[in-house]
């Protein structure tokens, strides 16, 4: 097959470039490269490998059959939404919109990175894709959640309206290499403090909760749901949850750092408890992850070290 892949020089769209050349397929790389890095698939050597640098906010004009389209493309991190509220807003809709159209002419199956920020800060937990979510719609988050709620609006509109076939998955929490350091989340802000020597910012008391699911797991579970035939939004992440304060004494033990812990007042609309209900994903793709959190950790740790040393 042939795919594309928006935000595809991205953390996780690049690791999706690596398992579809894997398996042989043909790829096209999309990225405008706003929050996206060249260097997340410099290692890239394939005659069946291709990039191009294009805002999917624009149309995008091709020639060549394909054959899926992973749609991954948006600010991701709070330090990125809320830096790029605007451009956030217009990747979740017109991007959206733009490669459904795209979907549509070249008659390829279609899937959604959507987000567990669908379920805002939940009242419910686990929460299952059953659940409507609990979201301020004008609240700072607002941007990023309410982006790809339109999203998946809008998915299933052309699903019902002009047939196409479409696959939405919500992501959970993912980390692994290929984060950047200035991310502004969980596992790159307190691995980039440890092995720095500074002190680890908690926000809140730090009993709110977490899922980290491990970057190989995620993009195994997002390629089974685009080859599967549901159609329906399905949760991919790690159901095992940890407290922030339970996560931030894990990074100083395996780091080895003195860091210590300090606590600042809690962002506003920060979801109190994340966690997923993956007995669709178990029961239909046949998908849970393997990675345990420690070997998951320790090979980000790795990659971060690396990152701290070249300098870049």
């Amino acid at each position: 097959m042939k795919a594309l892949i928006t935000g595809g020089a991205g953390f996780i769209g690049s690791h999706l470039c690596d398992l579809l050349l894997a398996k042989g397929h043909e790829v096209i790389c999309v990225d405008n490269l706003v929050t996206g890095n060249k260097n997340n698939i410099i290692h890239i050597e394939n005659e069946k490998f291709s990039f191009i640098e294009h805002n999917v906010t624009k149309p995008l004009y091709l020639e060549e059959k394909i054959d899926y389209i992973f749609h991954l493309a948006s600010p991701a991190s709070p330090i990125d939404y809320l830096e790029l509220p605007i451009q956030t807003l217009k990747v979740g809709a017109l991007g959206t919109h733009n490669m459904l159209g795209l979907a549509r002419e070249k008659n390829a199956r279609f899937l959604l990175a959507s987000t567990s920020e669908v379920y805002g800060d939940p009242l419910v937990n686990p929460q299952s894709e059953e659940y409507w979510g609990n979201v301020n719609p004008i609240g700072p988050r607002g941007v990023y959640d309410e982006a790809k709620r339109f999203a998946e609006a809008i998915t299933m509109a052309y699903h019902r309206y002009h047939g196409t076939q479409t696959r939405i998955v919500r992501i959970f929490n993912t980390y692994g290499p290929r984060m950047r350091l200035n991310d502004g989340r969980v596992v790159p802000n307190f691995i980039g403090q440890a092995l720095n020597g500074e002190d680890i910012t908690v926000y809140g008391d730090g009993s709110q909760t977490r899922s980290f699911c491990y970057v190989s797991d995620e993009i195994e579970g997002i390629y089974r749901l685009m080859m599967s035939d549901y159609t329906n939004p399905m949760n991919v992440g790690n159901p095992e949850e940890h407290t922030i304060l339970e996560f931030a004494k894990y990074i100083i033990k395996l780091t080895g750092t003195d860091s210590k812990i300090i606590f600042k007042e809690l962002p506003e609309d920060d979801p109190k408890q994340r966690r997923p209900n993956i007995t669709k994903a178990r029961k239909i793709l046949k998908w849970e992850p393997k990675v345990s959190l420690e070997q998951g950790l320790r090979n980000t740790i790795q990659y971060f070290k690396g990152v701290l040393d070249s300098g870049k």
